[in-house]
């Protein structure tokens, strides 16, 4: 396969596709570049696709760019499958390089996500409920307030609580149980549930 790249027949008449885009490239320049594109495509994107983390996209770029590079040195590369081999790997790993060296020089573009779309949580059921139950608690006895504040609102546990309040543990679990008993059926009422 990689024969053809080597005899390719010379014609110094370029086509007019190649003569518009570099006068300097010639229709054996374009046959050079289309047989490389054959013996080594493949094998060329399979490596540049590893090299690019998988991105498939990126190496397909990376694969087109030196395919440019080597049509625009058509006349300078040498023939030697070996050496083409070489050199087209060498060139795609120095686009790679600077593809990522370009990446991390700037920050990474990222889409308009329609930030004044972003919705923000609302409070204030949250705000109504807590001033509900805190007049619920400000109904009750200061017996069951203290429990519940105790044990609820400071997180003690019921020994810690009857130090505190200076009753007894039962005393503190009777009041605690009563206490929530008539919060639940306040709240009720209030159509808190």
């Amino acid at each position: 396969m990689l024969n053809r790249c080597k005899y390719v027949a010379v014609s110094r008449k370029p086509s007019p596709e190649s003569a518009e885009l570099d006068p300097g490239i010639n229709e054996q320049d374009e046959r050079l570049i289309g047989a490389l594109y054959q013996a080594f495509g493949s094998r060329l994107l399979h490596h540049v696709r590893r090299a690019t983390g998988n991105d498939h996209h990126w190496a397909e770029d990376v694969v087109q760019e030196t395919l440019v590079r080597a049509w625009r040195h058509a006349g300078k590369l040498n023939h030697e499958p070996g050496l083409l081999w070489a050199w087209l790997l060498t060139v795609a790993r120095r686009i790679i390089i600077d593809g990522r060296r370009r990446r991390s020089a700037r920050p990474e573009e990222v889409e308009d996500t329609g930030l004044d779309a972003v919705s923000v949580p609302d409070e204030s059921e949250r705000t109504i409920a807590a001033m509900v139950v805190s007049e619920a608690l400000e109904r009750l006895s200061v017996e069951h307030r203290e429990v519940i504040e105790e044990t609820y609102l400071r997180d003690r546990t019921i020994n810690e609580a009857a130090e505190v309040l200076r009753i007894p543990p039962g005393t503190v679990k009777s009041r605690l149980y009563y206490a929530i008993r008539a919060l639940r059926r306040d709240l009720k009422e209030k159509g808190v549930t």
